[in-house]
C-alpha cells in the first residue's frame, strides 16, 4: 500500500476512514457508499477536474472494518493508483448497458451480509452522482440489504478538520489575500465590471491558486443588489462600492471570503455600513466558543449589526468551509448544529444600505477550544478607497 498520496500522507486518510467507521458503527451501518467528488476526494485524495464531465459515475465503498475499495471508470485507474487506496476495481465507461452497476453491486454484496445496512448521504447538502435508474437497479440487486441515510455519519466526521486540512485552507486564504491586495491595480473608475472579474481571476491564479471555482461580487452606489449575479460590462463609477468574493482552490481546499472597496471617496452611508459589519464580526470572533450553536451565531451577528446602527440583510450569515466552497452548518435561525473545536467556518454578515442595496463582509476562521483563529487576513476596519 502506498504511504503517500496526492495531497496528504496515507495516514491522514486512514485516520479519516477510522473516524467514519466509528460513526458507522454507532449508526449500525455495515458499509458506506460515497459517490460525490468531495466525499471521494476526502477519503482517497483523488484530485481531478475531470469531475466537470457528468458522463461517468464514481464510487468509494467504506466497509465497517478494513480498507475502502474504489469502484471507478478505467480512465481513473492510473490517478487512483497514485493515491493511498489499496484496492481499485474498474469498468470501461461509459457503458449504456451496465455503467458499473453490477461491479458496484458485487463489491457491496461481498462486504455486506444479506440482512445488512448500507449507508449513503441522503440529506441536505448531499446528492447522488449516478442515474436514478441505475440506483434503483443497484437497490434491486442488493436486496434484502437496506440502503439508508448516512448523512450524519459523514457530516459529523468531515466538519472537524485536521491540522493538515486547516493548513491547506489557510494557504488558500493567503493566496486570495495577495490577489485582493492587487485589486486597486485594475479596479479603477471606468473599468468594466466583467473585466475586473477576469483580472481578479488572473491575479488569483498568478498568486498560486490551482483553479478558481468561484468568483462573485457586485458594484453600485452605496452597495450592490446581490452577491451572486455574473458581472456585466457596465463600468465602475466614482461613488460605487465594489465587492469581490472568491472560492479559490489550492490542493483541493477552498477559501471563501470577500473584500469591499469604495471607488473614489467613500460615502458616509457606505462607511457606516462597513464599520458595522466589521464591528459585528469582531465581536463574534471575540466571544464564539465550542458549544455555541449555528443559530446562536446568526443571532449574535444580527444583534451586533443592530447595536452598531445597521439593519441585517437576511439570509444565512456564514457556513462551513473545506473541500467544498460551502459546507454545513449554515448560520441561520433554524440550524441548531452544535459548533465544535476544529470546525472551519465563514462569518458572513450582510446589512442593508439604501434603495435595496446591501454590503456583505466575510472572513474565514477555525474554531479552537479557547476561541477563534483567523485564517483569512483581517479586513481593514475602515472601508478602503480606490482613488485612481
Amino acid at each position: 500500500m502506498s504511504e503517500t498520496s496526492l495531497i496528504f500522507s496515507a495516514q491522514e486518510y486512514r485516520d479519516r476512514i477510522a473516524r467514519l467507521q466509528t460513526a458507522m458503527a454507532l449508526e449500525g451501518l455495515d458499509a458506506l457508499l460515497l459517490s460525490t467528488p468531495a466525499d471521494i476526494f476526502y477519503t482517497t485524495g483523488f484530485l481531478t477536474r475531470f469531475w466537470e464531465s457528468p458522463a461517468r459515475p464514481w464510487f468509494v465503498v467504506v466497509p465497517q472494518a478494513g480498507d475502502p475499495v474504489a469502484v471507478i471508470p478505467t480512465i481513473g485507474a492510473e490517478l487512483m493508483g497514485r493515491c493511498w487506496i489499496p484496492q481499485v476495481r474498474t469498468w470501461d465507461a461509459p457503458d449504456p448497458r451496465d455503467d458499473g452497476v453490477s461491479l458496484l453491486a458485487g463489491t457491496l454484496a461481498d462486504m455486506v451480509p444479506e440482512n445488512g445496512r448500507i449507508g449513503l448521504p441522503m440529506g441536505l447538502e448531499t446528492h447522488l452522482r449516478m442515474p436514478l435508474g441505475d440506483f434503483e437497479t443497484l437497490r434491486s440487486h442488493l436486496a434484502p440489504r437496506v440502503l439508508t441515510d448516512a448523512t450524519a455519519s459523514v457530516q459529523r466526521v468531515r466538519e472537524i478538520k485536521s491540522e493538515a486540512e486547516i493548513t491547506k485552507i489557510r494557504t488558500s486564504c493567503e493566496i486570495a489575500a495577495r490577489a485582493f491586495d492587487r485589486v486597486p491595480e485594475f479596479a479603477q473608475a471606468g473599468q468594466p465590471l466583467d473585466a475586473v472579474f477576469r483580472d481578479f481571476q488572473i491575479a488569483l491564479l498568478s498568486e498560486g491558486a490551482d483553479w478558481v471555482s468561484y468568483v462573485a461580487g457586485g458594484a453600485g452606489a452605496d452597495g450592490y443588489g446581490d452577491v451572486i449575479s455574473p458581472a456585466g460590462p457596465d463600468p465602475l463609477h466614482v461613488g460605487d462600492v465594489l465587492m469581490l468574493d472568491t472560492g479559490a482552490v489550492r490542493e483541493g481546499y477552498f477559501c471563501d471570503f470577500d473584500r469591499n472597496w469604495a471607488i473614489g471617496s467613500a460615502s458616509d452611508c457606505a462607511r457606516r455600513a462597513h464599520r458595522a459589519l466589521w464591528q459585528a464580526t469582531e465581536e463574534v470572533m471575540a466571544t464564539l466558543r465550542p458549544g455555541h450553536r449555528a443559530c446562536d451565531v446568526h443571532e449574535m451577528l444580527c444583534a451586533g449589526l443592530r447595536r452598531h446602527g445597521a439593519t441585517p440583510s437576511g439570509g444565512r450569515l456564514g457556513h462551513g468551509l473545506g473541500v467544498t466552497l460551502t459546507e454545513w452548518p449554515s448560520f441561520t435561525p433554524l440550524d441548531t448544529t452544535p459548533l465544535r473545536a476544529g470546525m472551519v467556518l465563514t462569518l458572513e454578515p450582510g446589512c442593508k444600505t439604501r434603495d435595496g442595496r446591501i454590503l456583505v463582509h466575510e472572513e474565514n476562521i477555525v474554531l479552537r477550544e479557547n476561541g477563534v483563529e483567523l485564517l483569512s487576513p483581517r479586513a481593514p476596519a475602515e472601508l478602503p478607497e480606490i482613488l485612481g
